[in-house]
């Protein structure tokens, strides 16, 4: 009957933190200017500006497996603390996955994603969906993407 309510911040209050910019806004001309609440941290943008602060435009949210995925940079990972956690970008970018099975699959994934793209840039003609291999890896991350 009786405490507080913990408040969603305003629009002009929210701010996400960049490796190399620190504290960034999302500019008020963005659709997502007014989305009080992600439900991931993680945004990718297209454009960063400052002005009277670093806002970034045209931002989307994305959720841990497509970051993981389809983010740059080689993907790590290590024991800390008794959790297996999975790193990104030099170790800024971090996931505590849910055990050391999950955390090498995840990590095998990406690097299977990563050599298919690798051969179908070497050959631009190959139909990922058709070859038995591409179909396997591409199946596995769309059902582990939208089961999420």
């Amino acid at each position: 009957s009786t405490g507080a309510v913990k408040m969603q911040p305003k629009a002009e209050e929210l701010k996400f933190v960049t490796k190399n910019d620190g504290y960034v806004h999302i500019h008020p001309s963005s659709v997502n200017y007014q989305t009080r609440h992600f439900d991931s941290p993680y945004l990718v943008y297209h454009e960063k500006i400052k002005t009277s602060r670093v806002f970034i435009r045209d931002c989307s949210m994305v959720s841990v497996y497509p970051l993981v995925l389809l983010g740059g940079g080689q993907v790590h990972m290590q024991l800390q603390k008794g959790e297996f956690v999975i790193s990104l970008d030099d170790g800024w970018i971090r996931f505590v996955a849910a055990s050391h099975q999950v955390a090498e699959l995840v990590k095998e994934l990406r690097c299977e994603l990563d050599q298919l793209l690798q051969d179908k840039i070497k050959n631009p003609s190959m139909d990922l969906c058709m070859c038995p291999r591409g179909s396997r890896i591409i199946g596995m991350i769309v059902k582990l993407v939208t089961t999420q």
